[in-house]
């Protein structure tokens, strides 16, 4: 399937009904890793764009992902009247950052690049429409391996900046269940080096927000210890794993003491069939009475 045509952001980061289509995330793992820092809303419109990417398909700069005000205001439970110029706020912004990629070929020790590279504004329609950067292609297109994949909706409640990187960082090495991260790393690639000197600010401010809103609001649980080299701590072992879905129970056909079929109680088969609708074990002389009466509801 090409992607020559402008693709329209047409999932909102909400819960998905079965009738709409499945965005998937595919992260190229030097892209995971990358070296970058963004604001929930930036994070959120780049993954509602990479999900309308076919990872199997040739991905150009010449192709385009469109996102409307309407599309923005429900994605961000903001009022739609102002959501046009949000929008392009966070447009204006994204279009600023940059993410640094370590060791991305044999070639070269470190990529810098920026996101997108370019918007254009369409006022009337309400939206705007993004490039991907050049350099950034290969990380999103065509992955054969050493890629990441989630389904959007498992991080659509997200509220933390840094729970959306941690989580995709442990979907990294889903078939392991577990992840010995470095913090000095960590902080590196979170972009805060010169922040939270102490362990314990970073541990209030980042590791533990981050770790709660995984729980919350993914699909995985995660549980993590702090080790120590020396005296310090030096490291973080995640383990987590799929939470349990449960299964819809069938609905079991309803039991009813025995009621002598009178035309005098249809009240009481009245009150079955609104209670249990077309589950209700009524008889087909009293379902007729009923329809005839106007009463079968």
């Amino acid at each position: 399937m090409s992607l020559n045509k402008t693709k329209a952001i047409e999932f909102i980061i909400k819960k998905q009904t079965m009738n709409e289509k499945k965005l998937v995330i595919y992260k190229s793992n030097n892209l995971v890793e990358s070296a970058y820092k963004l604001t929930l809303n930036e994070q959120k419109v780049l993954l509602a764009c990479i999900g309308q990417i076919n990872s199997n398909d040739p991905l150009t700069i010449s192709d385009k992902f469109e996102l409307s005000a309407k599309d923005f205001a429900v994605m961000f439970d903001v009022d739609e009247k102002s959501a046009y110029e949000k929008l392009i706020e966070v447009a204006e912004n994204l279009y600023k950052r940059e993410l640094i990629i370590e060791r991305p070929d044999n070639e070269t020790d470190k990529l810098k690049t920026r996101w997108i590279s370019s918007i254009r504004y369409q006022s009337k329609a309400g939206k705007v429409v993004l490039r991907f950067a050049q350099d950034l292609l290969p990380y999103l297109s065509e992955l054969k391996n050493q890629f990441t994949r989630y389904d959007l909706a498992d991080i659509s409640g997200m509220t933390s900046i840094y729970g959306i990187r941690l989580y995709e960082l442990l979907m990294q090495w889903q078939s392991t269940g577990k992840r010995d991260i470095s913090i000095e790393w960590l902080k590196q690639i979170f972009e805060i080096e010169n922040s939270y000197d102490s362990i314990k600010d970073l541990k209030v401010r980042v590791i533990e927000p981050a770790v709660a809103n995984v729980n919350q609001h993914s699909n995985i649980s995660v549980t993590h210890t702090y080790k120590k080299t020396g005296r310090n701590v030096t490291h973080i072992l995640f383990q987590f794993k799929l939470k349990l879905v449960k299964k819809p129970q069938k609905l079991s056909k309803p039991k009813l003491e025995p009621v002598k079929v009178t035309i005098d109680n249809l009240d009481y088969f009245e009150d079955v069939r609104k209670k249990y609708g077309d589950k209700a074990p009524i008889s087909a002389d009293i379902e007729a009475e009923l329809k005839r009466l106007g009463r079968w509801k």
